[in-house]
């Protein structure tokens, strides 16, 4: 599954991680099949905990973080197996309540049992969640949401206690300083699907991932409305059934795949990617020029010409994903002239910048906004992952770089790319996986 792996050596212990090797400068050709999204399966699998039923979840990404949630809902109590290559099968219903911190700490998608377990459990107790190092990221409007609906919740030591003898409908408001919650409406409409009465959610999250659980939920036997707007409505019922249900096509993912393509050159079919749900991202990449097709239900992506600067800022959705802002923040390394990133969702997003501007970049970096000169070509380097995202990207910079780069921090790149070097192996990249000693790439600390 990718996770990180220690080896003892015959005559001393040494620790040997993963680290990826690229040689740039190959044109990218073929097809690319597009996974189910990440964000979507967490949520949807927490989901599970609402029902005794059996669940079957396909097109299930088989990621580091989606196991790492199958290994909480198992400590919980629920039966979580592979029932086929992307297809889960949970049931039974959960015999505890509290959540081990060691798989917690791992990713912030385990904040999202919270709220099943209040509403069948009637308590939780969940350390406070991890996952990638982005600066403050709170979790107070989950906690406003589900005391509205008669939680009694305290943070203490680190830990998250909760208690509620029966949740009730509400009118909740989610909106908080960088826009929606999308875990916070999860959470929220998850717990409100067996609450007493009509809960509504304004400033709900918009993002498809969010309307894919509201989706879910109701084949389940809920009654969620409005999903994909600000304004959702949740009618509680008294129980909910098992499904079986298929996982939308993760947008990052195939967000990530049109930034390669655009950083090394070539033409590639991404198979089950969703135009409807990238059409910011899209948009972007076109101004870049960047040629993007529809073509059935793929998109075909191609790069001949010099990159174009551009100015984007990303925002909640239908905005550009600040998951996607180190890909494209790539190409604009590579653009001919100045571009400017606006960071407006996580200020700290730009765990990146001191990694590619070892690979030859020119980027400066304040508070919430990044400004970028583009140059000739990029040089491969030693470089760290500290996070998914900047891991995702310091790939594609290899692609594009000259020489060799060598990308340590895997385990990042792993928890939301499943297989990403034999994936891009598959169209034509020089991209290898290895061990390696640790101390011959330290990870260093990143601006």
């Amino acid at each position: 599954m990718g996770e990180r792996r220690t080896v003892l050596a015959p005559t001393e212990g040494i620790d040997l991680m993963d680290e990826i090797v690229v040689h740039g400068g190959r044109p990218l050709h073929g097809v690319m099949p597009i996974n189910g999204s990440k964000n979507a399966a967490l949520p949807i699998m927490a989901a599970a905990l609402l029902t005794t039923d059996t669940t079957v979840l396909h097109k299930s990404p088989r990621l580091r973080d989606v196991e790492t949630m199958a290994q909480i809902l198992r400590a919980l109590g629920v039966s979580v197996d592979w029932a086929g290559p992307q297809t889960l099968k949970l049931g039974g219903a959960a015999s505890g309540v509290t959540a081990p911190l060691d798989l917690v700490s791992q990713m912030r998608g385990s904040i999202c049992v919270l709220g099943p377990l209040l509403a069948t459990r009637g308590s939780a107790v969940l350390p406070l969640p991890g996952g990638c190092v982005l600066g403050k990221r709170p979790i107070d409007l989950h906690i406003k949401g589900l005391r509205a609906l008669g939680a009694k919740i305290r943070v203490r030591k680190s830990c998250i206690y909760a208690h509620a003898r029966r949740l009730r409908g509400a009118r909740v408001n989610l909106a908080g300083p960088h826009g929606s919650t999308v875990l916070g409406t999860a959470n929220v409409m998850m717990a409100a699907a067996l609450a007493e009465g009509q809960t509504v959610i304004e400033e709900a999250a918009c993002e498809p991932e969010t309307q894919d659980l509201a989706h879910f939920l109701n084949a389940c036997g809920a009654r969620v409305s409005g999903a994909g707007t600000r304004t959702v409505t949740v009618d509680g019922v008294e129980c909910l059934h098992g499904v079986e249900y298929s996982i939308i096509p993760d947008r990052i993912e195939a967000g990530t795949f049109l930034a390669a393509v655009a950083a090394a050159g070539g033409a590639v079919t991404l198979e089950g990617a969703r135009p409807e749900h990238m059409r910011a991202n899209i948009e972007v990449l076109e101004r870049m020029g960047v040629e993007i097709r529809a073509h059935g239900d793929a998109l075909v992506v191609a790069r001949s010409e010099t990159l174009k600067p551009v100015e984007f800022a990303t925002a909640p959705y239908p905005g550009i994903p600040t998951d996607i802002h180190p890909q494209i923040s790539v190409l604009l390394c590579l653009a001919e002239g100045s571009s400017t990133v606006h960071e407006g969702v996580y200020p700290r997003r730009f765990t990146y910048v001191s990694e590619l501007n070892r690979m030859g970049a020119r980027i400066s970096h304040r508070g919430a906004i990044a400004a970028f000169q583009g140059v000739r070509a990029l040089r491969g380097a030693a470089v760290h992952a500290p996070d998914l995202r900047t891991g995702a990207a310091l790939v594609l910079a290899g692609l594009a770089a000259h020489g060799r780069t060598v990308i340590t921090g895997v385990d990042q790149i792993d928890r939301g790319h499943q297989a990403l070097e034999q994936r891009l192996r598959s169209v034509g990249a020089d991209i290898n996986r290895r061990q390696s000693e640790a101390a011959g790439y330290p990870a260093r600390k990143s601006a």
